[in-house]
């Protein structure tokens, strides 16, 4: 086949073709990652123990992948030997090159990725095709609601370990901080799909691992976290921030987020376990504006702070973050597993600002309408 891509099919009555294609072996561009990671084999193992053995090669489904977190643990897990398939619809490049990579490397990872086209959300296709295929591990990156999972638990009853993206933003809002994985979560979360998740593997049985980040950062973000703040920055804007400016919160960087996932293969410890995952120290509102300068090479920021309560915004989002306190202690994760970022804040902002915003690269344009109606309200009470 040209370009030695190679393909496999399998026929099914309702889906005529179900394509395997190889789509990258590659170091993270400008990144210290340390990726091997190996663990003494036991010859008893507790009840319920996993079963999997991270230096031994699996075949690998991510649901997702070729987005942000995906992207960089697809590599990790290539680089650690894996087979890994990506299970996406289509709508996307199955992979893309990180920012300054070196063509070889990019074509040697592209290679060995394989791809599996579908939506999720056709249960039918979804048990046929992993049923058909098999897989020892699935990461689940983009899976939000229990109904989704299901259908994937029913196709493989050999499973060996289900590696599910949480998210922090399931916990019940608290006096007491820093979150700890032990504390109340909020049924009526946005994120409660994600809490049903995890009830669903739990009852299940299932050797599963959630992991819970806060806020993630890095290149090839889409949310815009660190990219909102770069845009005022280059356009030497006053940068809003709501009330005080002194709400505590947590990033955590994509690339320790995913070096945590690949920690996490094939560890007893993490057998039906959750993790909060993120940087080990928090920042204010105003310190993050004040490290992002720092990391982009800008001028100390002017900071304008304002009451949300006195504007309407519309549908628009004013403020990329929660006008509160939220950061969860990752003491467990530390403690368990011998997760320690490699990240601290400004390093891991400048990371980003040089892989992606500085190369001129990044999600969304900018948008100033809610800023210019703060800073007009400033002005006309000054």
């Amino acid at each position: 086949m040209a370009g030695g891509v190679a393909a496999v099919q399998h026929n099914f009555k309702s889906h005529p073709s179900l394509s395997l294609l190889p789509s990258s072996q590659s170091t993270f561009c400008g990144t210290k990652f340390i990726t091997s990671v190996q663990y003494k084999r036991k010859v008893c193992q507790p009840k319920g123990a996993l079963n999997v053995m991270a230096s031994s090669s699996k075949k690998i489904l991510v649901m997702g992948g070729t987005r942000f977190i995906g992207i960089f643990l697809s590599r990790l897990l290539v680089e650690e030997g894996h087979q890994v398939t990506l299970f996406t619809r289509g709508k996307a490049p199955v992979t893309q090159p990180l920012p300054g990579e070196a063509d070889e490397a990019y074509n040697a990872f592209k290679s060995k990725i394989l791809h599996l086209k579908g939506d999720r959300k056709d249960y039918d296709f979804v048990k046929t095709s992993l049923a058909a295929e098999g897989y020892d591990v699935v990461y689940d990156i983009n899976g939000r609601e229990a109904e989704e999972v299901e259908p994937i638990l029913d196709a493989l009853p050999n499973l060996e370990q289900y590696i599910y993206c949480s998210s922090a933003g399931v916990y019940l809002k608290s006096d007491l901080l820093p979150h700890r994985e032990v504390d109340a979560v909020d049924p009526k979360s946005r994120h409660k799909g994600k809490l049903e998740t995890e009830a669903l593997l739990e009852s299940k049985g299932v050797n599963y691992t959630s992991i819970r980040p806060v806020y993630i950062y890095g290149p090839l973000n889409y949310n815009p976290v660190e990219e909102w703040f770069f845009h005022r920055l280059k356009a030497g804007r006053p940068i809003p921030i709501p009330n005080s400016g002194l709400q505590v919160t947590q990033l955590g960087h994509v690339k320790d987020l995913a070096k945590a996932f690949i920690k996490v293969l094939g560890n007893e410890k993490a057998s039906k376990q959750v993790y909060n995952i993120s940087g080990d120290r928090y920042v204010t509102f105003d310190g993050l504006a004040r490290a992002c300068a720092k990391a982009g090479g800008f001028p100390e920021p002017e900071l304008i702070h304002y009451n949300p309560k006195e504007f309407d915004f519309g549908k628009k989002k004013a403020f990329p973050f929660r006008d509160q306190h939220f950061f969860a202690s990752v003491e467990k994760a530390k403690e368990e597993l011998g997760i320690i970022p490699d990240y601290g804040l400004v390093e891991g902002l400048t990371d980003s600002y040089n892989l992606d915003f500085g190369r001129g690269t990044f999600r969304k344009e900018a948008d100033f309408t809610t800023d210019d109606i703060i800073l007009g309200k400033s002005l006309v009470l000054s």
